[in-house]
């Protein structure tokens, strides 16, 4: 899948969630958000056939937090969505280096090649930056209005997060290692 494709399947549900709630609030908001995200991981499986882990377990916690959202009438529970998500993947990450085991690895290393201390610090640096997510959710959502937190959520997590990526390339460019020469048949 090219990144076009891949950037308006993720930034599709945010951008729907958006304007559903520009135009009637949170609790349609949340429904449509819900919805568009169902139909983005569909629309990845049936595109790579193959179930993308972030993507489905973030729907899943729009799923399960907007359900709840919707059921008690409550914008709680889709605001503190962000948090749980960022602090379970920190956590995950905190917890594996602890392990010494590299999860970023196990999700990235078809796309790169880096050496295990590229790989470590790769992980903890984006352990650190889910964590200063999940804080900045709650000091977003606990101290600005619902359409604030909607504007965050949409136009400040997913630019903070490119913006992050981007300052991993130094790091990724002195860890990659050359590829792997495919290994030629026996001679003929």
């Amino acid at each position: 899948m090219n990144q076009f494709a891949r950037l308006a399947i993720e930034a599709g549900p945010l951008a729907a969630f958006f304007v559903a709630n520009s135009q009637a609030g949170i609790m349609t908001g949340t429904a449509v958000f819900m919805v568009a995200i169902s139909i983005a991981v569909a629309v990845s499986w049936r595109l790579e056939r193959r179930i993308p882990i972030m993507p489905v377990v973030g729907a899943g916690f729009v799923l399960l937090f907007g359900g709840l959202t919707l059921w008690l009438q409550d914008d709680l529970f889709i605001k503190i969505k962000p948090t749980l998500v960022n602090l379970l993947f920190a956590t995950v990450l905190f917890v594996a280096h602890a392990m010494r085991r590299n999860v970023m690895k196990r999700l990235l290393g078809t796309v790169l090649n880096l050496s295990d201390d590229g790989w470590r610090t790769l992980s903890i640096r984006w352990a650190w930056f889910f964590l200063v997510l999940a804080v900045l959710n709650e000091v977003v959502w606990r101290n600005f209005s619902t359409d604030m937190w909607v504007n965050f959520k949409v136009f400040g997590i997913m630019p903070l997060t490119l913006v992050f990526s981007a300052f991993q390339a130094p790091l990724i460019m002195r860890h990659q290692l050359p590829d792997e020469p495919a290994e030629s048949g026996p001679a003929a």
